[in-house]
């Protein structure tokens, strides 16, 4: 008698297919803004993005999107993302880092992606964020 093992899923290609694709990427980016406006923790982070954030959860959407490896529709709007020229505008030292950093984590551990992946993506996060401090 043969016993079948059963086949692994296949690894993702890519972290867009790890988070899940378009819908769980929005997901993670609708829960993000929603902590920052729900959190006292996020305060700053908060008051720097405006009174609404419905421009900045789109742009993150699209943006992240092709960052994972998926549609690149943050280019397709606006070309290179050139992060740290459309941030200069905006005030950010270590304090404004580690908030977003924090709510980013907290929103990817709260839909509940793998934490594997969640690991990864602070990481890379983490680098870029500190990288886009001008303070």
């Amino acid at each position: 008698m043969t016993t079948d093992t059963p086949t692994p899923p296949p690894k993702p290609a890519t972290p867009y297919e790890w988070v899940g694709g378009d819908t769980r990427v929005r997901e993670l980016v609708d829960r993000f803004y929603d902590l920052m406006d729900l959190e006292p923790a996020y305060r700053e982070l908060r008051a720097a993005h405006g009174t609404t954030l419905d421009e900045a959860r789109d742009k993150l959407h699209w943006f992240l999107s092709g960052w994972l490896g998926g549609p690149d529709l943050y280019i397709e709007r606006f070309g290179h993302p050139r992060l740290r020229m459309r941030h200069m505008p905006f005030s950010i030292g270590i304090l404004e880092r580690d908030q977003w950093v924090t709510c980013m984590h907290q929103a990817m551990t709260e839909v509940q992606l793998d934490p594997a992946l969640i690991e990864r993506l602070t990481e890379s996060f983490m680098k870029t964020a500190d990288w886009m401090r001008n303070r």
